[in-house]
């Protein structure tokens, strides 16, 4: 992962993306306890109890941002680069959740906008892809509206928190895709 500096902020919009550590996590509990979201059987989110260790998981495993919204510096949620291979170069960009009161707001617009201009402008990645539960269609539908394509669904692609198994919907943008995406991201964000 050392193709991404580890002191990496982003910021745009109100919005700071800044790399996850233990420091986040009371931040990030509250997060998860606005709308209960570790109830939900499609998301990665943790039980309040299980913030510490997702949060050293994540570290671990990924390279994990914490959301914070700066109109009132809190801590709104997470997303992850992960899957990042520098070799072709492609990174995935999910683990992603938020407060549900900083749902359907200019967050994520603004959070995806962040990560993609950094992967395709900075880290000159080919692609960027996605990854989500079948039965989760807002997401898909989100990341519909980022511009990205859907690639196909992986059956019995992994298990879900609940132990069924989950059908897994991967979505991709090439580089050659993202100047028409960042257009329309940056007129969705101007509004």
């Amino acid at each position: 992962m050392n193709f991404i500096p580890q002191d990496l902020i982003l910021k745009h919009n109100h919005v700071r993306l800044e790399p996850l550590t233990l420091a986040h996590e009371t931040g990030l509990r509250q997060a998860v306890c606005d709308g209960e979201l570790w109830r939900l059987p499609y998301t990665t989110a943790p039980a309040p109890h299980e913030v510490a260790d997702y949060i050293q998981e994540a570290i671990n495993t990924r390279y994990p941002f914490a959301v914070i919204d700066e109109t009132n510096e809190k801590v709104v949620g997470t997303s992850s680069f992960y899957e990042i291979n520098p070799q072709v170069p492609r990174v995935e960009i999910g683990y992603t959740w938020y407060a549900q009161s900083a749902q359907r707001t200019h967050i994520n617009t603004t959070c995806k906008f962040l990560l993609m201009n950094y992967a395709f402008e900075t880290l000159a990645c080919h692609v960027i892809g996605w990854r989500t539960d079948i039965i989760n269609t807002r997401s898909q539908a989100a990341i519909e509206r980022l511009g990205a394509k859907k690639d196909g669904i992986l059956r019995g692609f992994q298990l879900r928190k609940d132990g069924t198994i989950r059908d897994t919907v991967m979505y991709s943008l090439l580089a050659s895709e993202w100047l028409e995406s960042k257009s329309h991201l940056l007129k969705k964000l101007q509004k």
